[in-house]
Parts: structure tokens; sequence; C-alpha cells
């Protein structure tokens, strides 16, 4: 997906200085190869003031709509 951003939920949940770059009112999708660690990262970051989160579920689910 253009302009994804890789960051592991470890890294995320480490306070990662890639966020600091990503404005809080961002759309942000997150996805992974079976949904789980996208889904508790979104609830991290909604936890952290991001609030315009979608969990694309994995990357079929995230090709489908967005056209990866």
């Amino acid at each position: 997906m253009k302009g994804a951003i890789n960051i592991p939920p470890a890294e995320l949940m480490a306070g990662t200085k890639k966020m600091k770059e990503i404005p809080k009112d961002a759309n942000i999708v997150l996805y992974c190869l079976s949904g789980s660690r996208s889904n508790a990262s979104m609830h991290y970051l909604r936890q952290m003031g991001y609030a315009n989160l979608t969990n694309g579920i994995n990357k079929e689910h995230v090709a489908s709509k967005y056209g990866i």
C-alpha cells in the first residue's frame, strides 16, 4: 500500500518514534496476517488518542478494498 509504514506491535507499544510523525487525526489502516495483531495495535492507538483507525483485518482484505 502506497505510504504504508511497518510498525510491529511490540515496537509500537514500546513508544516508537515513527508514530510521532503521524498526526492524531490521520486516517490509519492497520492489518496483519490474521487480524489479531492489527486489532491489538488499533486498541493501543485509540488509547493514545488516534481516532481515525480502521482494522483492515489482513492483507487480502486490505488489497481488495484499497487495491494494493
